[in-house]
């Protein structure tokens, strides 16, 4: 018994030193906003890395969101009994609201998130970040803060376009196998559609990014042991992201969205 309480003990003490040093890090990072003038071309460089890049498969996985959204809502729908002309109000809501911003945040974790990881881990184990202390350079100010500030940016603006992508992915499915026109659709899509629904994801998105950038960046900060480590803290990076991206969607929806 005393062996369990002594491991749960070292479980939350390194739990919380982690939260802390994460905590340090975006405050940091924040800090350091300031310099995003003279970081513009680093940051523009993350914007290609993190949006260009991740544009095919945001575009693969709408497509596809969108389908299954529509196609499962009709099943609903027939279940219990309710007008398949709504269709278009349930399938643009949910797209908006929370299946875009989330599912997008969680892929582009997997993508994104491993490589900020891995690139701040190789840089951590063969001292490259020593070296840029060396230099004078602050790590923080060219490493972090540019990531942190591009994923924050990128990730609303990917999911903007897996918005459009995901109900057109609706759209084809309900005209094909459900039997709706696409007037009706479209019609209940513009019907439900409202202005702090979408604002409300892209606010959820923002958030995201900055979990996806800080989460890559720290994880990677950590690194040590080869490319062992960088592989531990590349799955951690990961991990840690997905799971925080979903405890602060529910947070933000019991805010924003109250019955």
């Amino acid at each position: 018994m005393g062996n369990g309480f002594l491991v749960i003990g070292r479980k939350a003490l390194n739990f919380i030193a982690r939260l802390g040093s994460t905590c340090i890090l975006l405050l940091k990072s924040i800090y350091h906003f300031k310099d995003i003038p003279r970081s513009f071309n680093l940051i523009l460089e993350q914007c290609f890395f993190i949006g260009n890049k991740s544009l095919p498969l945001v575009i693969i996985i709408s497509i596809f969101i969108g389908a299954v959204s529509a196609w499962q809502a009709a099943y609903q729908f027939k279940f219990i009994g309710a007008p398949l002309r709504y269709l278009g109000n349930a399938v643009g809501k949910a797209v908006i609201i929370e299946l875009a911003p989330v599912l997008t945040a969680l892929v582009i974790a997997g993508r994104v998130g491993a490589g900020i990881a891995a690139e701040m881990g190789t840089m951590k184990v063969t001292e490259q970040i020593d070296a840029l202390e060396s230099m004078g350079i602050s790590p923080v100010r060219y490493l972090v803060m540019p990531r942190l500030v591009a994923s924050t940016i990128m990730i609303p603006l990917l999911t903007i376009f897996a918005d459009c992508i995901a109900i057109m992915g609706a759209l084809a499915v309900s005209v094909l196998f459900v039997n709706i026109s696409y007037e009706t659709f479209l019609l209940g899509v513009k019907s439900s559609f409202q202005m702090f629904d979408m604002f409300s994801g892209l606010f959820k998105s923002a958030v995201f990014g900055a979990i996806i950038g800080i989460a890559g960046c720290h994880e990677g900060y950590r690194a040590e042991g080869g490319a062992r480590g960088v592989g531990q803290v590349t799955t951690e990076a990961v991990v840690i992201a997905s799971v925080l991206i979903l405890i602060s969607d529910y947070i933000i929806a019991t805010i924003l969205f109250r019955v």
